[in-house]
């Protein structure tokens, strides 16, 4: 029986992840891709939308050569000093393209400042940790949907994205993997800016998430009814309104979690999905952060498996 390279390296990433959690933004490899990318843009052309379009893909590709190829270069190098150095290297990168850990304590650290009666550090804490949208009107109610929200996404491409990715292309995968993630939430908006420039990294993390995030929807109907949740409620209302968002992805494990807490989450103007009628409040952040653990949980006990399988092929 050979030694489980891969699926060590997915543990020690996994342990990694729950005990430090992330590095600051200074030594974290995604600001890094941030610098690279916010550089980019910055040379972008100013003229013609189809130019544009053209140099956000290059940018989007040859950013991803540029981030992932020294990765190739370390785990050759890696390997060269011994079985344990390429374990803890290997693990160390993998660790930096996911986090788990630090969208739970994003999340709760919204739930405390709602608890503890503060709705404008809550709406500042969401603007800053979760989303993108304006949070300095949002009710009680919407900065709680908002974190919910931002939960049940991320649980796909913030984890199980970037593992799944390891498990088909190694450490390299999910870097590259990382890498267009990042420039689809930097470029991917429809405003006249990014229009055309992020159009492609914006349809390559759509065609990238598409696997991972059905995946997550069916294993979050699973995780709720673990999680002491409503599975069923989860199950309708996933394939009843998962296309309720601009997002061909996105919906899926929002509508699951909706269903999963019986809640509504809404943002105004872009969508509703109506999971049932029970007030929002900072109670259903914890709910929905347990529900996101066991669907963690569940697809690393699937990914552990087919490396395990691999392992002995």
């Amino acid at each position: 029986m050979r030694f489980p390279v891969q699926l060590t390296v997915l543990g020690l990433a996994l342990a990694l992840d729950l005990l430090l959690g992330d590095p600051p933004n200074l030594f974290h490899p995604v600001a890094w891709m941030g610098k690279v990318i916010g550089w980019g843009e910055r040379a972008a052309p100013a003229a013609g939308p189809w130019p544009r379009f053209a140099y956000g893909a290059a940018l989007a590709l040859a950013g991803a050569t540029v981030c992932t190829l020294p990765v190739v270069l370390l785990l050759i190098g890696a390997r060269q000093l011994g079985l344990f150095v390429y374990v803890v290297v290997a693990a160390l990168l993998l660790k930096s393209t996911f986090t788990f850990s630090g969208l739970v304590r994003a999340a709760r650290s919204v739930q405390q400042a709602l608890l503890a009666g503060d709705l404008a550090g809550a709406r500042r804490l969401a603007a800053y940790h979760l989303v993108s949208r304006d949070t300095s009107a949002l009710s009680e109610e919407l900065v709680a949907a908002a974190a919910v929200e931002s939960v049940a996404e991320n649980v796909t491409d913030g984890v199980i994205a970037p593992l799944l990715f390891f498990l088909l292309a190694g450490v390299p995968g999910a870097w590259a993997y990382r890498f267009f993630n990042t420039c689809d939430s930097m470029l991917g908006y429809r405003d006249p800016e990014h229009e055309y420039l992020g159009k492609f990294a914006a349809r390559l993390d759509d065609v990238l998430n598409w696997l991972p995030a059905r995946l997550t929807g069916l294993l979050m109907v699973l995780a709720a009814w673990l999680a002491g949740e409503d599975g069923a409620g989860a199950w309708r209302a996933m394939w009843a309104q998962h296309a309720r968002t601009a997002s061909p992805n996105a919906g899926w494990t929002m509508s699951g979690m909706a269903g999963a807490l019986n809640v509504t989450l809404e943002k105004v103007d872009q969508y509703r999905l109506e999971g049932g009628t029970e007030r929002l409040s900072a109670a259903v952040i914890q709910r929905a952060a347990r529900v996101a653990g066991a669907t963690v949980a569940l697809f690393v006990l699937l990914l552990a498996a087919a490396l395990g399988a691999v392992a002995n092929v």
